[in-house]
């Protein structure tokens, strides 16, 4: 307990409690990654945040120093790579049985910033549960544990560590299906663009929602064999009332991996279709401009015969007070007649 004490001291210390840093530079630019170990426990049927670990606590860390790495596994009898593998960004979802704890790893949806727009991908978020208290490991502060931080989930009870677990499983369930219909808005807001672009950047943009579906889709799937397995692990109690909870959980999930699913497959042909449709819209410009070109190429014609530095005689209106009116008019004309007959041809 002092040695945790110490750690939270030397934590104020350094400023890294509420304070906000600068996100780690990966090739992943995220937003400001907030550095932080916060202790919170039920009392009195609300959610309070404490100074010191007790049993029935919750301990949330984000993005954990190597320091506070061991000082908490030496202090909780908790592997330290148990600790670390939520912070690597490629650890894949599962569940371990250790002797003294059980580490689930899911993974949870996310916004990061790439060109200065927002795209979704995934990160791990670390659950270990041990026989006193529970812990949350991840790399930022991630909105599937906020609503608990602040006390906005219903029968919210850190001392239930079952019902704790499947309560983030569902919230984190509900946050995938939230970032997908966010996702079909913007496919639908660049599908809107693309009927008349003739650039790349919307097929890009389609490029980045296809890579973030991509990600989701892994993920969930991943997080449906760490629920089936959850049934089975023997260390997790389960509960009469909580399974009505578990029940919902893996419906969530499952919608979420469905509708994955059929947005990835829409956003495929689109992408090819509107390839197709950016190149014929390119061709019509084209079309246009050597319209124009053609047409304008009359008079220019027309004005150059008359710039040529030969004898007036014989020229056409040379010697008529409105000749260069007339010139002009007949031109017009010509161009005129000109862009009808392209017209009537459907060239533009």
């Amino acid at each position: 307990m002092v040695c945790f004490w110490q750690l939270w001291v030397s934590c104020l210390m350094r400023g890294k409690i509420d304070c906000c840093v600068n996100s780690y530079s990966s090739n992943r630019k995220r937003r400001e990654v907030w550095i932080v170990v916060r202790i919170f426990k039920t009392i009195d049927g609300s959610i309070h945040e404490i100074q010191e670990p007790q049993e029935g606590c919750w301990i949330a860390l984000t993005n954990p120093t190597a320091t506070e790495i061991f000082e908490i596994s030496e202090q909780f009898g908790i592997e330290v790579d148990d600790l670390r593998a939520p912070l690597d960004e490629e650890e894949r979802s599962r569940i371990e049985v250790e002797d003294n704890y059980t580490l689930i790893l899911a993974d949870v949806p996310t916004i990061e910033e790439r060109n200065e727009k927002d795209w979704y991908v995934t990160i791990p978020l670390g659950i270990i549960v041990t026989q006193k208290m529970i812990f949350t490991v991840c790399l930022e502060d991630t909105q599937v544990l906020t609503r608990f931080m602040e006390g906005r989930v219903r029968n919210f009870f850190t001392y239930m560590k079952t019902r704790f677990i499947l309560q983030i499983l569902y919230r984190n369930a509900s946050m995938y299906l939230r970032y997908l219909r966010i996702i079909d808005k913007k496919s639908e807001q660049i599908e809107e663009k693309l009927h008349l672009s003739t650039r790349n950047q919307e097929l890009m943009e389609l490029l980045e929602l296809e890579k973030s579906l991509v990600y989701f889709t892994t993920s969930l799937r991943s997080n449906e064999m760490v629920l089936e397995k959850l049934l089975k692990v023997e260390s997790i109690k389960k509960y009469p009332e909580d399974t009505e909870l578990l029940e919902d959980v893996i419906i969530e999930n499952k919608q979420a991996i469905e509708m994955a699913n059929i947005y990835s497959g829409i956003l495929s042909s689109m992408m090819g279709t509107f390839a197709s449709v950016i190149s014929n819209n390119l061709n019509i410009v084209m079309k246009v401009l050597a319209v124009i070109t053609i047409v304008m190429s009359i008079p220019t014609i027309v004005f150059s015969a008359y710039g040529m530095n030969l004898s007036a005689v014989g020229m056409p209106f040379s010697r008529t007070p409105w000749g260069f009116l007339i010139v002009i008019i007949l031109s017009v004309v010509a161009s005129i007649i000109a862009a009808i007959f392209l017209s009537k041809k459907k060239f533009f």
